[in-house]
C-alpha cells in the first residue's frame, strides 16, 4: 500500500477550500491491473484521501475492462482515468471534466480547484467567453498535455476545465504526459502545457489567457463550417 500522499498542512488546506463546496461531487475513477497501469493503485489512493477530508466528495471505482459500458458511457479509452461527476438531486451531472494520469504534483492543484468549480457548477469565467461558448453549435474536445513538475500547467487545465463547466459542448482532460507519450506523440506534444483541440485540428502552447484559447477554438470550428 501506497504511505500518505497529503500530510497534515496539505489536508488543512483542502478543506479551506473545500469550506467552497456546494453540491455533492463523485470522482469515478477507472483503474485496470497493475501490469498494464503503473500509476493505478497511486491515484486511487491519492483520491480515497481526498474524499476523506469532505462529505461531499465521494469515490466510485471500476475496471475498464469489467465495467467497459460504463467506461464506454463516460469516452474513457485509458488508465488510470478520473471523470468528475455533480450529484444534483437524483440526477448526476456530467461536465466533461477528465483526468487522464495521476493528478499529482502541481496538477494535484488543478484537481482540487476543478473540484470546487464543478461543485458550485460555475465556470468563473469572463462574461465575453461565456457569451461566445453559448454560440458554438459543435462539439468541442480539449486535451491539455501537462506534466507534474509544470507549475504553469494547472492554469491551462482550470481553464479548459472551465470551458467544459460552462458549455455541455465542451469536455476537457487533462493527460499526463510522461505517462501517455504515445498521445503526445502522436500530436507533436515537445512542451507544457499544449492544449489540443478536436483531436489535432487547432492548438494552444504555453498557459495563455482565456481569450486565445476561445480564438483558436473559434477558428477550428470556423474551419470545421468552411469543409
Amino acid at each position: 500500500m501506497t504511505s500518505k500522499f497529503l500530510d497534515d498542512k496539505i489536508v488543512e488546506q483542502v478543506k479551506e477550500f473545500f469550506k467552497d463546496l456546494n453540491k455533492p461531487v463523485k470522482y469515478l475513477f477507472f483503474g485496470s491491473d497493475e501490469q498494464n497501469c503503473q500509476y493505478c493503485q497511486d491515484t486511487q489512493s491519492l483520491l480515497t484521501e481526498i474524499t476523506g477530508i469532505s462529505d461531499k466528495i465521494e469515490l466510485e471505482v471500476f475496471d475498464i475492462d469489467e465495467d467497459a459500458e460504463i467506461a464506454r458511457q463516460y469516452g474513457v479509452n485509458n488508465t488510470p482515468a478520473t471523470v468528475l461527476v455533480v450529484q444534483d438531486g437524483e440526477m448526476i451531472k456530467d461536465y466533461g471534466v477528465r483526468f487522464l494520469g495521476i493528478p499529482a504534483g502541481h496538477e494535484f492543484t488543478s484537481l482540487i480547484n476543478s473540484t470546487v468549480l464543478i461543485s458550485r457548477q460555475e465556470s468563473n469565467l469572463a462574461e465575453e467567453t461565456k457569451q461566445k461558448l453559448a454560440q458554438i453549435t459543435k462539439p468541442v474536445e480539449l486535451k491539455v498535455f501537462v506534466t507534474p513538475t509544470c507549475p504553469y500547467c494547472p492554469r491551462a487545465v482550470i481553464l479548459a476545465h472551465q470551458m467544459a463547466i460552462q458549455s455541455d459542448l465542451v469536455t476537457a482532460e487533462m493527460v499526463e504526459a510522461t505517462e501517455f507519450v504515445e498521445l503526445s506523440t502522436q500530436f507533436g506534444v515537445s512542451g507544457v502545457p499544449h492544449t489540443v483541440i478536436n483531436m489535432g485540428a487547432g492548438e494552444v502552447v504555453g498557459a495563455v489567457p482565456e481569450n486565445n484559447l476561445m480564438v483558436e477554438i473559434e477558428r477550428v470550428l470556423s474551419a470545421v463550417a468552411v469543409e
